[in-house]
């Protein structure tokens, strides 16, 4: 894992050493300021002036050039990625799914395309746009293409047919909404997120919603008609409430709920009666929020269980937007809603306040847990709210504690003696340790490195003034951040904000980054963070080997060699585990290969009894010295053998023979009678 110079050296993270030390004299009247080589100086401890905001808008202005302010708050636009794909006709006339938490892009071209001799064509790329797979899609129509919430690609087909792929673009399995959709075909569809797992929901020609709430344990619910509705509804989301998953219809000037019983006429409460019919809706990334946008270009935004409003506003816009997607992050400011046409994105705040921006290019929206992504053809961009801690530390003028601070490392980087000014302000009024924090948890949002190192080089600087603050919240960030600066990198193609790392956990971004099969970034990771092996290392190593065992092109015995010099002794990888992976892969003879480094006998046997190498396991068994085990293999092959073979077997092994004379003499002529 590529750590670089963007952040403290681990040596830095524990001591809290920065390059320099600080240390103020005991009559506070100077400061002695110790360079990183050594030499002394001191700072007089006579203050001319107080420091200066027209020097700290100078410094901020450049990180604070693409904010766009929205009411109290303000938004940003950071670039993730120039993608890696080449899309000659950009991304018109395709399906695109993207998965949330930096997942991975799905893109079908023209998905509706019936002819036999020219098929679409089903590509899936990382977040950055390096190519994954791509294969030619030899099903049916397709509708609707969704991911799961394990990164399996979800492909809804006309008639109702679900295919399930993995990231690699492996088939894994299939399943039907309903034999009734055969003939009604599917409308529309979509792919959610719910407690239960991931669920898909369909709309067919005879206007009817049918669910699944879970497709790991598939119930089909079928739910009941919409008064009134013929063909296609206007616009309907999915909605989580309290554990119940529903559907929210708009049928012409009505709306309506659905559930597993009841279908129930619903109204927005405060919604103008010159707003009309709702034409497009959408509900935010935890389904606790809702907006509806109406044909008099009308947004209403409120909480999901319609019974409360948020705003409405006259977006004087009334042509329906392509796409429209929640943008807010938790503990949000001004939560927004981000609207798309064809040449303008619409961000919209409850305060009534709006952002511009054009485009050039037809995009796609992806909601995220804090913000939502931008995916065009050439770029792909990350909308949010500014975090209310990184406001406080850029905003222009700024005087709050975090970003006196970080003038002052910026001017003792200097050799400035504005450093000193800088330093009194924050000691008289007693906020140091509040300005180190404040440091600390503004480089965790920001996503440039150069960023994060400054804020982070300027909480080790304000460390050295403290005696009795714990280093530990500067430790593990400054960690998480070196890992999340590894899997950002455009060759991983994971754009995992910090505030989505803490929510996913170190733990599925491990089987996330294992899933994906970069194996030498994992075990990077999972040594940097001191992961205990058996959650780590050797899980990594173990899910390598079961990759490794199914590669084709290669030879049993370069395999066996392969797998014993990675895996080696590493506690908690079972070489019988690898063993019965291969053998599930239709390579017997690797697998006993490879059963030759398993060291527990007791791993060996069962496998070779399965695989039918039955004097193989007698032998292993006998070697190993376990009486328990030989009597166990060879119980075994007396119930499977037919009395001769069982005895022609026997006769080779005396151990087993004698040990068989000794707890087996039921037989009435034994061993050594006729025919011996």
């Amino acid at each position: 894992m590529s750590t670089d110079c963007c952040l403290p050296t681990e040596e830095e993270e524990e001591t809290g050493r920065g390059g320099a030390a600080l240390a103020a004299s005991a009559d506070s009247s100077a400061v002695i300021i110790l360079s990183s080589c050594g030499s002394v100086r001191f700072g007089s401890g006579i203050r001319t002036s107080r420091p200066n905001p027209s020097l700290l808008f100078l410094s901020m202005a450049f990180i604070t050039a693409n904010w766009n302010p929205l009411g109290d708050a303000f938004y940003r636009k950071t670039e993730l990625y120039e993608m890696f794909w080449s899309l000659r006709d950009g991304l018109g006339d395709s399906l695109v799914a993207a998965a949330p938490y930096g997942g991975p892009i799905a893109l079908l071209r023209e998905p509706l395309r019936r002819s036999t001799s020219s098929r679409p064509q089903l590509d899936i790329y990382s977040a950055s746009g390096v190519s994954i797979t791509s294969f030619p899609w030899k099903s049916g129509p397709v509708v609707h293409l969704g991911w799961s919430v394990n990164d399996e690609l979800l492909c809804v087909q006309e008639d109702g047919t679900v295919l399930i792929y993995d990231l690699f673009g492996t088939f894994k399995r299939h399943f039907s909404m309903g034999q009734e959709v055969v003939q009604s075909q599917v409308l529309e569809a979509k792919v959610f997120h719910s407690p239960y797992g991931t669920g898909v929901a369909i709309v067919t020609g005879s206007s009817r919603f049918t669910l699944a709430t879970n497709i790991e344990d598939l119930k089909l619910r079928r739910l009941p008609e919409v008064p009134g509705l013929q063909g296609k509804p206007s616009c309907w989301v999915v909605l989580t409430q309290d554990r119940q998953t529903k559907v929210l219809v708009s049928s012409g000037a009505e709306l309506y709920v659905l559930d597993n019983t009841s279908c129930t006429a619903v109204y927005p409460p405060g919604l103008s009666p010159q707003a009309g019919s709702i034409v497009h809706m959408a509900v935010s990334f935890s389904y606790k929020y809702l907006a509806l946008f109406t044909e008099a270009g009308h947004l209403w935004t409120g909480l999901s269980n319609l019974q409360e409003r948020l705003s409405e506003v006259d977006i004087k816009r009334t042509a329906p937007p392509t796409q429209m997607v929640w943008c807010r992050r938790p503990r949000s400011q001004q939560p927004s809603v981000v609207l798309m046409w064809d040449r303008l994105l619409l961000v919209v705040g409850a305060c009534n306040d709006t952002i511009q921006f054009p485009m050039e290019e037809r995009s796609v929206l992806v909601g995220e847990l804090d913000g939502v992504r931008i995916i065009a053809p050439c770029s792909q961009e990350l909308l949010q709210e500014v975090p209310l801690v990184c406001q406080d530390i850029f905003k222009i003028a700024s005087m709050a504690p975090g970003a006196l601070l970080l003038e002052a490392h910026r001017e003792y980087e200097k050799s400035s003696q504005k450093a000193d000014e800088y330093l009194r302000e924050i000691k008289e009024q007693d906020v140091l340790g509040d300005a180190v924090r404040q440091c600390v948890e503004a480089a965790a949002h920001e996503y440039d490195p150069d960023t994060q190192k400054a804020l982070m080089r300027a909480a080790s600087f304000g460390k050295c003034f403290l005696t009795d603050f714990s280093p530990e919240q500067f430790v593990v960030t400054c960690r998480e951040l070196r890992v999340l600066n590894a899997v950002r990198d455009s060759s991983v193609g994971m754009p995992l904000t910090h505030t989505q790392f803490k929510q996913m956990t170190l733990q599925v971004l491990i089987d996330r980054l294992v899933y994906r099969q970069f194996y030498p970034l994992t075990m990077e990771v999972c040594r940097y963070l001191k992961i205990p092996d058996y959650q780590g290392v050797s899980r990594v190593l173990k899910h390598w080997a079961s990759c490794k065992v199914q590669q084709k092109d290669l030879t049993d015995e370069a395999i066996a060699r392969a797998v014993c010099s990675k895996v080696g002794d590493c506690p908690g990888v079972s070489y019988s585990d690898i063993a019965a992976k291969a053998y599930e892969c239709g390579r017997p003879e690797l697998a006993i290969k490879l059963l030759d480094y398993e060291a527990r006998s007791g791993e060996q046997v069962p496998l070779l009894l399965k695989m039918k190498r039955s004097q193989l396991a007698l032998s292993k068994a006998v070697e190993s010295g376990d009486t328990d085990l030989v009597y166990t293999v060879v119980t075994y092959l007396k119930n499977e053998m037919n009395r001769g073979d069982f005895f022609m077997t026997l006769r080779n092994q005396p151990v087993a023979l004698s040990l068989y004379r000794q707890v087996g003499s039921a037989e009435p002529e034994g061993v050594g009678g006729p025919g011996w």
